[in-house]
């Protein structure tokens, strides 16, 4: 994944595209950040998951930011923090449909024998160790939640 990111950087900087270089060089600048960090712990550098979880974070930062510049109406912006979604959403893994996520929780309930609310986190956490980047895990816990009742 680093080096498809790293490819469409190239791409973009050759053929001078002002939208799309920023925006791939946000991405480089955190998945070098991560790899620091790691480096500092004495781990390997980010691996596809981490860098799909990175991306995740990116998108929901973006979507956040352009809440507010609507709600302050300030529409260019919050145009400009979608068309960066969109770039960063290039490089994700194809998210999962509502049944999709409905069905992986169910798999990972009866899994576990998960009986109550009590058992979420480790609902949870499952799904994120099998899922990551692949799935919008606010969404994921209100169907676990609803799953577990």
């Amino acid at each position: 994944m680093r080096d498809t990111i790293a490819g469409a950087l190239n791409t973009a900087i050759k053929a001078q595209d002002k939208g799309r270089v920023p925006t791939l060089r946000l991405i480089m600048a955190a998945i070098k950040d991560r790899d620091i960090l790691n480096r500092g712990t004495g781990k390997d550098p980010a691996t596809s998951d981490e860098i799909s979880s990175i991306l995740a974070k990116m998108i929901k930062q973006r979507e956040e930011s352009a809440k507010l510049y609507e709600e302050g109406n300030r529409l260019e912006l919050a145009e400009q923090e979608r068309a960066e979604i969109e770039i960063i959403r290039d490089f994700m893994p194809k998210q999962l449909t509502e049944a999709e996520i409905r069905q992986a929780a169910k798999g990972v309930i009866d899994e576990i024998g998960a009986a109550g609310p009590r058992d979420m986190g480790k609902t949870m956490n499952m799904l994120k160790d099998r899922y990551a980047g692949q799935m919008d895990f606010s969404r994921a816990s209100s169907i676990v939640k609803e799953l577990l009742q």
